[in-house]
């Protein structure tokens, strides 16, 4: 299973749509890696360069409501986890992105706008996040000292992202 948690990008913005994570120009690409170095190029968010080790060194985001709103495309998730991005955490997500993520072995974690809140006290001070898949928690540190949260997931998404994805956990069932 992977290792879940790391440095995190704070993207302080609802409605962060799938153009924005991966602009539609690069959706005829036949690999990944292809897509590796056009994430969040077209994302406007006060003070975020795309281009910044900011991204490069993420494996975690927290965002605000409505994640991955717009067009219901695997290449929004491909493009997170060529980057070593695994978990993303928002009070809301668009349906379609939410279990792609999971279908690709990934991370969605929704929590309540006051927790994302307590999560964007962080922000801008070195933060980490741990995530303790197995007991439904996550620890956030910074140099604004650490929080505890926990979060619900579904059995069957659960059981998705241990298995590693979709393909992976069809293989192993059926």
């Amino acid at each position: 299973m992977k290792k879940f948690g790391g440095k995190v990008l704070f993207l302080d913005r609802s409605d962060i749509n799938t153009d924005e994570i991966i602009p539609a120009k690069y959706l005829t690409e036949i690999s990944k890696e292809a897509l590796k170095p056009h994430i969040l190029e077209d994302l406007k968010v006060e003070g975020f360069d795309p281009a910044s080790g900011e991204v490069r060194e993420a494996r975690v985001i927290v965002t605000r409501s409505n994640f991955g709103c717009g067009s219901s495309r695997e290449h929004a998730p491909w493009v997170f986890e060529i980057n070593d991005i695994n978990v993303v955490i928002a009070s809301s997500f668009a349906r379609i992105f939410r279990q792609n993520m999971f279908n690709c072995g990934m991370l969605a974690i929704e929590l309540t706008e006051d927790a994302i809140d307590s999560l964007f006290r962080h922000k801008g001070s070195g933060a980490a996040i741990d995530i303790d898949f197995e007991g439904d928690a996550l620890m956030i540190t910074s140099d604004k000292g650490k929080d505890s949260l926990t979060y619900k997931m579904a059995g069957f998404d659960k059981a998705l992202v241990k298995a590693g994805g979709w393909v992976e956990f069809a293989d192993a069932k059926y």
